[in-house]
């Protein structure tokens, strides 16, 4: 394919050079004319691993050139990958100035192209966040090229997972490849411009690619917070953090793994909350400050306030819950989000019931009945017989459970609003419904 990239930085640089590589004539831009220069003397203007030997090989072969002239790539393109950068603003918002620029410049060069060479895509490389793309940029290319977004020219999103210093090596094996389509042509383009590449491909919507880059980011910072303040923590108390982390990540079942990371309620329990705090308690003890410990409690509790917002955000009074124990399948109430919920709701004057097929009040024994009554004392007036009996009585129901009981009685359309808290497995069929309303 003919393939023109839009910057010349690293992900810009690197993604010509190794697109060349794969075959693809590609045409490299940027406002700096030392870095075309540079291409064009077949030199990267980065310093990356195996980049200088590619630029070389490519530009030598005729597959790689660079110019200054955004006119003269786009029109002799049926792909323009967008790689300018997106900087932080001094309030730490996104700076969209290059972006906005570079598709006013693609715009009005497809404008003055017309229909002539085809449908011409738009790929937008550079990082941004969730509606840039279908909020700011769809609508500067359809005012510049006086058509369509996904009928008259194509637009994709395909974020990049390239790391400084690798980048070449992971172009070529990369993690995964994620293309957000505006429509599946677009989509189609873009798959084939990796074709033959290892790694499983993801094509999903705009928001939706825009997003999975900050996810990753934003997961690699927090490994990195955890490790090095569980690091500094463990140095304090006189153990060798390396061999505590070896240990940690051999757990391939819970730590290194899926577990844990689906969105959802609040975590609760026995377990967890004791120990975090004992953990932050150990470290603000021996004088080591763990900002990112030290706010995951605040965290959770903040998102299980969620839960009550968007109660109250319904204007309604009577209020059901399904689920009450920390974990499905048990009766364990002991710092049990659910239980937690319950109380704020009942303190805040909603007419509460709840149902929860493991938990009876003449069953608990020991300490999950000693923290109910310390908890929430009134709870056996709480307790309902049935999921019926909830769901009868509900204006707004919370859904904190998957006990199969429960999704088989749950109404779809009419009744009463039901908060999803657990992502019933219907969730997807649900959203289409009035009525029914995610926490995450």
């Amino acid at each position: 394919m003919r393939i023109s990239v839009l910057g010349l930085g690293y992900v810009g640089c690197v993604s010509a050079a190794c697109l060349a590589g794969l075959g693809h004539e590609v045409i490299g831009v940027d406002v700096s004319q030392v870095k075309v220069d540079l291409v064009n003397d077949g030199k990267a203007p980065v310093v990356e691993e195996r980049i200088g030997e590619l630029v070389a090989e490519v530009v030598g072969k005729g597959a790689l050139r660079a110019t200054a002239d955004v006119r003269e790539a786009v029109m002799n393109s049926e792909v323009s990958l967008v790689c300018v950068g997106t900087p932080s603003e001094p309030n730490g918002s996104l700076c969209t100035t290059y972006l906005e620029r570079v598709t006013e410049q693609i715009g009005a060069v497809l404008a003055e192209r017309g229909g002539s060479g085809g449908r011409h895509t738009v790929v937008f490389r550079s990082t941004m966040l969730p509606g840039t793309c279908l909020n700011l940029l769809v609508p500067i290319l359809e005012k510049f090229t006086g058509g369509t977004a996904g009928v008259d020219v194509g637009v994709a999103v395909n974020p990049e997972f390239l790391r400084e210093g690798t980048s070449v090596r992971d172009f070529f094996d990369p993690p995964k490849t994620v293309i957000g389509e505006l429509d599946p042509a677009s989509g189609d383009v873009v798959a084939a411009l990796y074709e033959g590449l290892p790694g499983e491909v993801f094509r999903v919507p705009v928001p939706t690619a825009e997003a999975i880059k900050y996810a990753d980011n934003a997961f690699h910072g927090l490994k990195i917070g955890f490790a090095n303040e569980l690091g500094a923590v463990c140095q304090a108390l006189g153990v060798d953090s390396h061999q505590v982390m070896d240990v940690f990540l051999a757990d391939r079942k819970l730590n290194i793994s899926p577990a844990y990371l689906r969105p959802g309620f609040a975590f609760g329990g026995s377990c967890l909350p004791k120990d975090l705090r004992s953990l932050v308690h150990a470290a603000q003890r021996a004088d080591v400050s763990v900002p990112l410990l030290a706010h995951v409690l605040p965290s959770n509790s903040a998102h299980l306030q969620r839960a009550v917002e968007l109660v109250e955000r319904t204007g309604k009074r009577r209020v059901g819950l399904l689920g009450l124990s920390f974990k499905p399948g048990t009766d364990d109430l002991r710092e049990s989000p659910l239980v937690e919920l319950a109380e704020r709701l009942f303190g805040k004057g909603y007419d509460l019931k709840i149902y929860d097929a493991n938990v009876s009040l003449s069953r608990l024994l020991g300490a999950n009945r000693e923290y109910i009554e310390n908890r929430l004392p009134h709870l056996a007036q709480l307790l309902a017989e049935s999921v019926d009996d909830v769901l009868g009585h509900a204006e707004v129901c919370l859904v904190g459970t998957r006990d199969p009981a429960v999704l088989s009685a749950l109404p779809h359309g009419a009744g009463p609003v039901l908060i999803d808290l657990v992502r019933l497995p219907d969730a997807a069929k649900r959203r289409t419904e009035p009525g029914y309303v995610s926490l995450v």
